[in-house]
Order: structure tokens, then sequence, then C-alpha cells
């Protein structure tokens, strides 16, 4: 019964690498910044997942460690030239900086977190968003205020992230393209972590944690020092996911990093899959490929049509769309769209099964 899965599945797991590492050679522009955008929100969601489906910590400030890689990295890798604060670090460094001042925010709020559990952790967190909001729009020398401010590209073994073209094949590859496979290589690196983060014992004591606290500490798991290192590790990942995100933009705005971002991210592992690596990314991509498939298509969907023509705007109708999702999954499914995905082999065993 092993080989009757486990090949099928990684057939369809080296069809899915092959398709994805070809997709740049044949898709459009919008196309690449979509999934480069559904990469950075399943990195940040596996991150918000660690903690909050796995650990049982709620975080409504996810967005809060986000602006801090996106704008960590403009200011380490800034020369100054614009006006701003920025460092000169080499492009590369200066993203490895940010995610370590995104994890050393997270190690900061900590003990906080540690003290604090259920609504209260929420709401203590959802004050680093209107911290960061106030920092984002008046610290103009390090954000450049309400502008925000360019994101400088990335170097990398010799390849410049940016609007030159590269010829691979024939084929031009500007940023998007470029950019396409280091968000694919950071997405399956940020997974395959975290998967073995909850398969080993670190994974086991998180869900002790997360199912019976109390029992946990009675049985030897250091019970606050598992939820700080959650919480760290979770804000590394949305550094990093803010980081790709900055460079995808290629200019960074305050008003992105707020709190309906966070709620966006909520809205990710619930529809996915709580304490799942693979819902992380299922809930990321449904919700990041949603509103902007909706905008795309806005004038061929009834209700749906461009922002200020009298309709329903895209990003309206998804939020629409994905809140209907959450209830949906909470009253139906309440293992998330992953769940859905699973009950298929299990029925394709039984029946093997019961045919012996």
């Amino acid at each position: 019964m092993s080989e009757t899965f486990t090949r099928p599945r990684t057939y369809a797991y080296g069809l899915g690498v092959v398709l994805l590492l070809a997709l740049p050679f044949y898709l459009e522009r919008f196309w690449l910044q979509a999934g480069l955008f559904a990469m950075a929100a399943a990195i940040g969601a596996i991150g918000i997942n660690l903690l909050t489906g796995s650990t049982g910590q709620l975080s409504m400030g996810h967005a809060f460690f986000l602006a801090v890689g996106a704008y960590g990295y403009c200011a380490l890798a800034g020369d100054g030239s614009d006006g701003l604060t920025g460092l000169g670090l080499p492009g590369w460094l200066a993203a490895v900086g940010a995610v370590a001042l995104a994890g050393a925010a997270g190690g900061l709020f900590s003990p906080i977190a540690g003290r604090l559990r259920g609504a209260y952790l929420g709401i203590a967190t959802l004050a680093l968003i209107f911290i960061g909001q106030h920092v984002l729009f008046n610290a103009h020398d390090l954000t450049g205020g309400f502008n925000g401010r360019a994101v400088p590209p990335l170097s990398l073994l010799g390849v410049t992230f940016d609007e030159s073209e590269l010829l691979i094949a024939a084929v031009p590859f500007g940023a998007a393209e470029k950019l396409w496979y280091l968000g694919l290589a950071l997405l399956v690196a940020s997974a395959l972590f975290a998967r073995g983060v909850l398969r080993g014992r670190p994974g086991r004591a998180l869900n002790a944690i997360r199912d019976h606290r109390i029992a946990a500490g009675v049985l030897g798991i250091p019970v606050a020092r598992y939820r700080a290192a959650a919480f760290v590790l979770s804000s590394m990942y949305a550094g990093l996911a803010g980081v790709l995100l900055a460079l995808v933009f290629q200019r960074t705005v305050p008003e992105y990093f707020g709190m309906l971002l966070s709620l966006e991210y909520l809205a990710m592992i619930v529809i996915g899959g709580l304490g799942s690596v693979a819902g992380a990314v299922v809930g990321g991509v449904f919700v990041s490929l949603l509103p902007q498939i909706l905008n795309r298509y806005s004038d061929a969907l009834p209700l749906v049509s461009a922002p200020g023509t009298g309709g329903i705007a895209p990003g309206e109708a998804s939020r629409y769309l994905y809140g209907a999702a959450v209830v949906a999954v909470v009253l139906f499914l309440p293992g998330g769209l992953v769940r859905l995905a699973a009950r298929r082999p299990r029925r394709i065993a039984r029946t093997s099964a019961e045919e012996r």
C-alpha cells in the first residue's frame, strides 16, 4: 500500500517542481508577480501557523514583523543617495540582517507573549500594529513617511534582481522572472524547515503546549522557552516574507502593513488548515491570489468592477469571499482545505485495501 501512494505522490511533486521551474518561460508579467505575492504570503503564513496553529498563541501583529523585514532591508541595503537612512550593505547581507531584525523584534516581545494567552495576547500584539504604523508614517528619515521608500535591488551570486535583462534560452529574464526562482527557493526552504520543526521533538512540544499547557509543564517541557522560541521563529518568517514583498513591490508603503494584512494572514491559516505547513501554503496562495484574479477579470464577473465605477471593487469582493470561506471552513471543514485534499488519498487507500 505504501508503494501505491508514495509513487504517485512523488511523481506529482516532481511534476509540480518541473512546472514551477518552467513557468517563467511562458507566463506574462502579471501572473509572475501574482505568483511572487503568493509565495511571500505563503512564507508569512507558515510563520504565523507555527505560532497560532501549532502553539496556540493568537497573534494580530504579524504585519508589524513583515514591516520590520521590508523596511529593515531598505535601511540596511540603501546607500543614502535618496536622503534616507541607509548603511549600504550588500543586498544578501541586508536581507539576512532584516530577517534577524524581525527575529530580534519578536524576541523583545516574547516575554509579554509568554505571560498572555488567547484574546489578551491578540490585543497586545494588535498594539504592535498601531505602534508600527505611527513609526512608519512619522520616522521620515528611516521610512520615507507616507510616500515610503524605494527598495534597493538584491544581488546574489552575480545576479542582480532588477529590470536588467538576462537572456536564458533566448528568453529575456527581467526582475519578475529572476525573483520567481529566488521566491520559489525561499518558499521550499521555509516549508522544509518548518516541516522538520513540526515533525521533530520541538513540534511535539509545541503541540503539547497548544493542547494543554499545564500538562506540558508537568511533563517537563519548558513552556515559556518554547513559546518564546515559536514567537521569534514566526517573526523571522514574517521578516523573510517582508523582504520578498519589498523586492517584488520595489517600493515600501506604510499603509500596506496595517491591521487588514494581519487579518488576512489569520484567514490564510484558517482556510488552509491550522498547524499544517501545506495548509499555510494553500491558504496563503488562496487569499493572496483571489483579489488579483478578481481585479484581472473584473470586467467579466458579475457585480465586480473597477474601483469608482459603481460596483464592488475587486479588493472588497475578495474580502467578502475569503470571509465567507473562513466561515465555511470553520463550520464544515475544521481541518481546512488541506484536509479536503487529504481525503482522496485515504479513499483510494481504503478502496485498494478492500479490493485485495
